[in-house]
């Protein structure tokens, strides 16, 4: 495409350039490409690997700023990129945190949901009485299971389904990773690692299809399906 790119620079040059519109595009990301609360949401944290566990010790790059964090799949090196989706699948939200960062800490954080309401749907990792206080007390109702040792609560149909179909954000995850590339070993500074994210957070804002949960009525019946 030299054609519609005459004046390209190298790729050592591109990635010397990435750090100049770090500004720019997050600004641009924040007031063009998140989406808006609907009352529903679903949080989630994903690892964003920096290398392969065996090259921890030769990484000089993150040294001193990132560290080791263990996920469910097991243990890595680099960070946490936590994010808050809406039922259509856009993203609300999004905070970057250390690989050992409890994932309930950014819920903690009143800037990262100054604009989230209404329920909260979360993985098990999110209980916490102490928590769950803290959002209602901000008009957020957290939903999660229950642990095998906690007692049984009671849960409405609708809640049900929507903890169900939770796996959307791990899609969206998945997409971040495969087909946006915020997760690569390349980088040269740490600067450049924030500009990547940014750019694949941008990237997916623009995707013509997104995961989303439509709802059907039948019976005057709510059903939620893909």
């Amino acid at each position: 495409m030299q054609e519609e790119f005459p004046q390209t620079v190298s790729y050592n040059r591109f990635t010397e350039l990435m750090q100049a519109n770090l500004m720019p595009m997050a600004l641009f990301l924040k007031s063009c490409c998140l989406g808006q609360c609907t009352g529903i949401s679903f949080v989630d944290s994903t690892p964003i690997r920096l290398c392969k566990n065996k090259r921890i010790k030769r990484n000089k790059v993150f040294k001193g700023i990132a560290n080791t964090g263990k996920s469910t799949m097991g243990w890595f090196y680099g960070f946490k990129l936590h994010i808050i989706i809406n039922d259509k699948g856009e993203i609300l939200t999004f905070t970057i945190t250390q690989a050992s960062e409890d994932d309930r800490t950014p819920l903690k954080q009143e800037r990262f949901l100054d604009k989230i309401f209404g329920k909260l749907f979360a993985d098990k990792g999110y209980i916490g009485k102490d928590l769950a206080k803290l959002l209602f007390i901000d008009g957020i109702q957290m939903i999660t299971h229950i642990k095998n040792n906690m007692k049984n609560c009671l849960m409405t149909v609708y809640d049900k389904i929507f903890l169900r179909k939770r796996s959307v954000i791990e899609t969206v995850n998945d997409e971040l990773k495969n087909i946006c590339l915020v997760e690569h070993s390349r980088h040269r500074s740490f600067g450049n690692f924030i500009s990547n994210i940014i750019s694949g957070l941008i990237a997916y804002s623009f995707l013509p299809k997104k995961l989303q949960i439509r709802f059907q009525t039948q019976n005057t019946n709510q059903i939620c399906l893909f």
